[in-house]
């Protein structure tokens, strides 16, 4: 997993955030969470317990603690959490 690249990923994410905010002509800050939610279980496929883990940790925690909670990851080569999301 060296060299680990999240771009495709960050453009998933930012495609369900441009899909609720047009709908509603919010900002990112003010996103419905149900919506983002629902679209990660739709169209990303996540299952509802998940999704709303991914949405929790993501308010929490931030990309500053995340991105290095992924690298420590990384470098442990733990692929599935304990939580096997």
């Amino acid at each position: 997993m060296v060299g680990l690249n999240i771009d495709f990923l960050v453009e998933e994410y930012e495609t369900f955030i441009k899909e609720i905010t047009r709908k509603d002509d919010a900002s990112k800050q003010d996103i419905s969470m149900s919506e983002l939610h629902n679209a990660l279980v739709i169209s990303g496929e996540w299952s509802d317990r998940a999704a709303e883990h991914l949405i929790l940790l993501s308010k929490n925690y931030g990309a500053f603690f995340l991105r290095n909670a992924l690298a420590l990851a990384v470098a442990l080569d733990i692929e599935d959490g304990g939580l096997r999301f």
